[in-house]
């Protein structure tokens, strides 16, 4: 649902992002590298976090509607998945979709914010097996974005009770705890105004069985996109997982807003996330970047693989991210270190993975 106006729009992309790497990359310049949270200094975990905080304080520019649950900056990323996410999920769009999300996050960060750095990604098969997933430097309460909830009991009789969750109440340390109206939308696909805090429903046995490096060497084996996508993403029972549904339900289980279909980017670890998943992308098309440059497919609408509703999306599908981007398309996010040449992103990865023998 768009409820703002095409004037609008072009005028705030125009006045707030066209001074960024991300929509108006220049020939020649130079990638900003991502790294992987436990290796930035705390001086540089500092940074990004009080950039957080800025964005969730910063006003929207969503236009105001009855009972908007969109107040900040941060909440017109969540507005818009919220709007997306039957669109962009289970298709073939869903990784490029993501991609250029995080990015946009990061120059939101990065030019509204003050922020130096890029976005850091969480190399969650560090974290693994099961029994150390709780003390992943992610958690950290000083250092990080905080830990569990406390335990709150669930409904064994649910079917979408998420396998080994361990809490579901507010977190309880870090530097997002105790506060009562962190998260404005949700749950599901709610977007009035409802403060909630942040949650968090640990399941260390769903992140240990589907973010366990033999996954990602499994989904770093597929032979072309059609098949890697659907390795990542799984399918939508727990049974039939991926690595994507692995952190998500890892930290959100059935309770804590990562959990949450619609409203997981309240979480600000998300980004952290989906940026090691585009990693996990990036990595798999560099094992032959020529070929997977340029290598898409998967169905328009979710779910639909037979292609009954329509056909794969291709390379000119467009992308869009409401007030907070330009439009683009699959294409112009391909490359990752296009820098205005082959595409609109601008960034690296200071390691990726490799496909073991």
């Amino acid at each position: 649902m768009q409820i703002f106006s095409g004037i609008l729009v072009n005028w705030v992309l125009a006045s707030v992002l066209c001074t960024g790497v991300l929509t108006c990359a220049q020939p020649g310049q130079k990638p900003i590298v991502r790294k992987e949270w436990r290796t930035l200094s705390e001086y540089e975990k500092s940074s990004y976090l009080r950039a957080v905080k800025c964005i969730l304080n910063k006003p929207a520019l969503t236009p105001a509607f009855n009972n908007t649950g969109v107040i900040s900056r941060y909440d017109d990323l969540v507005y818009t998945h919220i709007q997306q996410t039957f669109d962009m999920h289970y298709t073939g769009h869903f990784l490029a979709w993501h991609r250029y999300y995080v990015a946009t996050y990061e120059l939101m960060l990065r030019k509204e914010c003050g922020y130096r750095g890029a976005q850091p990604y969480w190399d969650w098969t560090l974290d693994t097996p099961a029994e150390r997933w709780a003390s992943s430097p992610v958690f950290d309460p000083v250092t990080g974005f905080g830990g569990n909830g406390d335990f709150i009991p669930g409904d064994p009789t649910n079917p979408f009770e998420v396998p080994g969750r361990t809490g579901g109440g507010c977190v309880k340390d870090g530097p997002f705890a105790g506060i009562p109206d962190l998260v404005h939308l949700g749950p599901r696909d709610s977007v009035t105004y409802n403060p909630q805090c942040l949650k968090r429903d640990f399941s260390p046995y769903f992140a240990g069985r589907y973010l366990a490096l033999n996954q990602t060497q499994l989904t770093l084996a597929a032979p072309d996109f059609g098949w890697f996508d659907r390795l990542v993403e799984g399918g939508p029972s727990f049974e039939a997982s991926g690595a994507h549904g692995g952190a998500h339900y890892g930290v959100g289980g059935t309770y804590g807003q990562m959990g949450d279909l619609y409203t997981s980017p309240a979480d600000p670890i998300f980004y952290l996330h989906h940026a090691n998943l585009d990693r996990v992308w990036w990595s798999w098309q560099k094992l032959n970047l020529q070929t997977r440059l340029t290598d898409i497919s998967g169905p328009i609408f979710l779910m639909d693989y037979d292609n009954v509703q329509g056909g794969n999306v291709t390379l000119d599908y467009p992308l869009s991210l409401g007030v907070s981007a330009v439009d683009v398309t699959v294409g112009d996010v391909m490359n990752i270190a296009g820098c205005g040449k082959t595409g609109v992103l601008c960034y690296e990865y200071d390691k990726v993975y490799t496909l073991q023998s």
